[in-house]
């Protein structure tokens, strides 16, 4: 889990509110300037004083970690001899190639590095992890956020992302949105074997394939169905064909009505996705990973209608192109041609346990056929 620290250096009418939202939303820590300003706050918080611009107190409070400007108050390892039980972290601000290398110096060094980057541009955060990751570093990484759609920018740097976000709330809801931000991880899925029951070839209608922003694994692709109670696991086109390249962003998913599911288990339908959507990417095994759509086709096609039935007895449809260069997933990652399929075949799909109203799952009595 990534670290979020809220910076209540800047007080306005609200940050008595802010901070009790903060404790509640269980934020890693609140950074004050003065020792007086974390007097209070509850040991679930981690308790950061960052006097920048200032002199550097006698006392440090309560304060668990003290973030330090060299410049001003003296290297961070020296404090740190002097002050035993306190933790110490460097400020740098990135503004020119020898302040990025301070800070890479920093990250692969220090116990804290609280890093502001003056230009909009994420290359300079790159090349500070990138130090750090190779360094082994044992220290952590705070980098100033502007906002929650930054942070979530930051947290993604890499891949791997910028240890901590540190942002200066401006309203109630802000230590939410910020708290929010940090869950980058999606929930496996139990994925489940289902034995096709029936091919039948249905006519002309639309379908709709989804490009995305990210290339697929051979194993991995996306869930799709007719109905909301079962999804079959639709493969990206990574595996070759012998009249086109291999598209490894592309998912020939299904017909436009058909249920994928996105963020918090949720459900779209192929018809709504467009540029800039997310859908949940799964693989065999039901790891799962938010990708971002880049474009969706919709074209007319003769389609196939397979149906299957899972261990439990729940049946599952799925409408998609009649062609055999599109595919579904079996157990260990056998890739079915959709015109090869036949009744006794065993393909890997999900079995949601909630009905849908919307977008969400609901418990009430829902009828799909």
């Amino acid at each position: 889990m990534k670290l979020c620290w809220l910076d209540v250096r800047t007080k306005n009418e609200s940050t008595t509110a802010i901070l009790e939202e903060a404790v509640h939303q269980r934020i890693d820590g609140i950074v004050a300037a003065t020792a007086e300003d974390l007097a209070g706050l509850p040991p679930t918080v981690k308790k950061v004083l960052f006097p920048e611009g200032t002199t550097l107190p006698e006392d440090f409070g309560e304060a668990d970690v003290v973030v330090v400007d060299p410049a001003r108050h003296g290297d961070p390892a020296v404090l740190a001899s002097r002050h035993p039980g306190v933790e110490f972290g460097r400020f740098v601000e990135i503004v020119d190639a020898e302040s990025l290398d301070v800070a890479c110096r920093s990250a692969s060094t220090e116990r804290w590095s609280v890093l502001l980057f003056r230009d909009p541009t994420k290359i300079p955060l790159e090349i500070v992890i990138a130090a750090a990751r190779a360094s082994g570093a044992e220290g952590s990484i705070i980098t100033i956020a502007q906002d929650t759609e930054e942070a979530e920018i930051i947290f993604g740097v890499l891949e791997l992302g910028s240890d901590g976000v540190m942002m200066a709330p401006v309203t109630v809801g802000d230590a939410t949105a910020l708290k929010a931000a940090t869950v980058t991880q999606t929930p496996d899925l139990a994925m489940v074997e289902l034995t096709i029951t029936g091919v039948s070839h249905i006519g002309m209608g639309e379908r709709a394939c989804v490009d995305t922003c990210t290339h697929f694994r051979k194993d991995e692709g996306i869930l799709v169905g007719s109905h909301s109670k079962g999804m079959i696991l639709c493969v990206s086109e990574t595996h070759p064909l012998p009249y086109m390249p291999t598209r490894p962003f592309r998912v020939n998913a299904g017909a436009i009505h058909s249920y994928t599911l996105s963020a918090d288990s949720r459900t779209n339908y192929l018809s709504e996705l467009k540029a800039g959507s997310k859908v949940l990417a799964v693989d065999v095994k039901g790891h799962t990973r938010l990708v971002a759509v880049g474009r969706v086709k919709i074209e007319s096609r003769p389609l196939l209608s397979v149906d299957a039935v899972g261990p439990d007895g729940t049946t599952v449809n799925l409408i998609l192109q009649d062609d055999w260069h599109v595919r579904v997933l079996g157990p260990g990652g056998v890739v079915h041609n959709s015109t090869e399929l036949r009744p006794g075949d065993v393909v890997l799909g999900h079995l949601p346990p909630a009905d849908r109203h919307g977008v969400y799952p609901i418990e009430d009595l829902c009828l799909e056929k």
